[in-house]
């Protein structure tokens, strides 16, 4: 049996858990280019963790700069089989006060189209089911783990995932409440799509840090405050981390190992070289 490996990528201080041992710095390459930053791993209660900053140490790229392809490619030559995705979102609910966690299991997209998302093209066709966009064997883990963290917690939710930089404007932020949505966020979905095409599981920690710009009774959303709350919760979602760990079962029983079996519509003799080598490590077992 493989060796389990757990990703986790999120802000910075995440990698400077208590009680992680045998940490190491590694630069990894890709065929799609450089990740966000370094990878730092290291031991926790005896399973092997991959951190990833998701925008580089410093906070250097804005989402629709972050090479998402090499990030979740470097996690997988890495050999992790979870991700732990760590996030601030804003609160389109009047129960998800700021402070508070969600486990988000859905996504609406509001990006523009220009990020790459996803593994494919260059030759080499694939269509993955998206019906269920993170894992819910992991979601259900993180939700335990947020519970015994003490943390209040949401299951479950609509995450609207939207271009960024600016923040929403307020008719947008009231229109996203009307689909229902629970939570917004620049990055998570990005992720998602690209883990389920590198068979990873995937699973999202979302700090809620401000009511975006809908609620009458509370400020606009700014920097400033996301910041502060984000330093609270850094504690939160490293406890949370710490009780998941070691729930996450080693032996995946969900669809995620074998997403991409039937993927891939491309006659397997049409597909040129260099997709086929740059594939190999994803899904060269279907090809």
């Amino acid at each position: 049996m493989a060796e389990q490996v757990i990703g986790v990528i999120g802000g910075s201080g995440l990698y400077e858990m208590e009680g992680l041992e045998d940490i190491r710095h590694e630069r990894v390459e890709t065929p799609f280019g450089d990740p966000s930053d370094e990878y730092v791993t290291g031991v926790l209660n005896g399973i092997r963790m991959v951190f990833l900053p998701r925008h580089g140490r410093g906070h250097r790229l804005l989402p629709s700069e972050v090479n998402y392809r090499a990030n979740i490619y470097g996690m997988k030559k890495l050999g992790v089989g979870q991700i732990i995705s760590v996030s601030a979102v804003g609160s389109l609910r009047e129960e998800i006060v700021p402070g508070h966690i969600v486990i988000p299991d859905q996504f609406i997209d509001r990006t523009k189209g220009t990020r790459k998302d996803t593994f494919f093209g260059g030759g080499i066709v694939a269509h993955a089911g998206f019906a269920d966009p993170v894992c819910p064997a992991l979601s259900s883990v993180l939700f335990d783990a947020a519970l015994a963290a003490g943390a209040t917690v949401h299951r479950g939710g609509t995450y609207i995932c939207m271009e960024g930089p600016a923040f929403s404007t307020r008719a947008e932020s009231y229109m996203y409440r009307d689909l229902g949505a629970a939570i917004i966020g620049m990055t998570n979905l990005t992720e998602a799509k690209l883990a389920r095409e590198a068979e990873i599981c995937y699973g999202i920690i979302a700090l809620s840090t401000d009511y975006d710009c809908w609620h009458p009774g509370h400020d606009d959303v700014t920097v400033e405050s996301i910041v502060k709350i984000i330093h609270q919760n850094v504690a939160t979602a490293r406890n949370i981390i710490r009780h998941a760990v070691g729930n996450i079962a080693a032996e995946r029983s969900c669809h995620c190992p074998t997403a991409m079996q039937y993927a891939i519509i491309t006659d397997r003799a049409a597909i040129p070289v260099k997709a086929r080598a740059d594939l190999d490590l994803l899904v060269g077992k279907y090809l």
